[in-house]
């Protein structure tokens, strides 16, 4: 999960898949929208493909990039169990925020 979100953490990156989000691209496609020189572009790629984001063909020198939609759906559902987890633990224990500021202020008295 953390290769996920390194990867969506950056502008660039981002724009990326957003663009593959319409369509399937080629480099070259995404290097009209997006631009960066072609070896910062390639670290980008990389690092998309390294967190499974993206898969790509090669035809020859043309290599095409489409979106890995069910790495981005296990990503979220991640996301969601963690958030329900610290909704359950916050709803067991609701005084446990709270316990050093109620801790504090009744020793001062």
């Amino acid at each position: 999960m953390g290769d996920l979100f390194e990867a969506l953490a950056n502008p660039a990156r981002r724009q990326i898949l957003a663009l593959l989000r319409m369509k399937d691209m080629t480099a070259g496609e995404i290097a009209e929208h997006v631009p960066l020189a072609k070896s910062t572009l390639s670290q980008h790629f990389n690092v998309l493909k390294a967190a499974d984001l993206v898969r790509f063909k090669r035809e020859g020198t043309t290599i095409t990039y489409s979106l890995n939609t069910s790495v981005i759906e296990e990503g979220l559902m991640d996301v969601m169990r963690l958030l329900k987890l610290d909704k359950a633990s916050r709803e067991k224990k609701p005084w446990a925020r709270h316990s050093a500021l109620a801790g504090s202020s009744s020793r001062s008295r």
